[in-house]
């Protein structure tokens, strides 16, 4: 079969060569199957999930590698891509101003997602994210995901508003967070005031 896909290869759409590539890959089908999983982008079906695969190409970090660096934009020659951990386990972590040492701020194992805000707006990345073992990564860079949308619209509408509902939902919990530090520090405050009077 994969003779004949070769030697018939430009008779085949760039669709087809996509799922033929992905339908030979074991990884690449684990890949789509975490996509659509409950801890990536629960939106997409598996089909969908299968296609997306076929514009997204697998990576290979060594541990401690860094897959992601605070600070990182396209003019530093980042590529603003979104990553799939599809096997190992990769650690997020930011540079907080009070500290020296840097804040962990997530742990992501199969099925995790990292980058999808560069992905959509190609501004600097928020957080550096380092493979704590060996990893692979199945990644959708902005090249990818033009192609993505001028071949597969409605795939690439599915999977946006996908990572939209993602980024949304990561933004109504920073904003609890935040609630609950102004409260903190309204009540601190209060009582600074009581101990220390005018």
């Amino acid at each position: 079969m994969a003779l004949i896909q070769r030697l018939f290869r430009s008779r085949l759409s760039p669709s087809g060569v996509r799922r033929s590539r992905v339908k030979g890959s074991p990884t690449a089908l684990r890949a789509a199957q975490l996509l659509c999983s409950p801890k990536a982008l629960v939106q997409l079906s598996e089909a969908e999930a299968l296609t997306a695969m076929g514009f997204m190409e697998l990576r290979r970090y060594a541990e401690g590698e860094a897959i992601i660096r605070q600070g990182a934009s396209g003019g530093t020659g980042d590529d603003g891509f979104m990553a799939l951990v599809v096997d190992g386990e990769v650690t997020v972590e930011a540079d907080v101003v009070s500290r020296l040492d840097k804040l962990t701020v997530n742990v992501l194992g199969p099925g995790g997602l990292l980058g999808e805000m560069s992905l959509m707006d190609g501004a600097a990345r928020s957080a550096t994210c380092t493979a704590s073992t060996a990893v692979q990564c199945a990644v959708l860079n902005r090249e990818s995901l033009e192609a993505l949308i001028a071949e597969e619209p409605t795939t690439a509408a599915k999977l946006l508003s996908a990572v939209a509902q993602r980024l949304s939902a990561r933004l109504r919990q920073n904003d609890i967070k935040l609630q609950l530090y102004s409260q903190l520090v309204f009540s601190m405050q209060k009582e600074i005031d009581r101990l220390i009077p005018d």
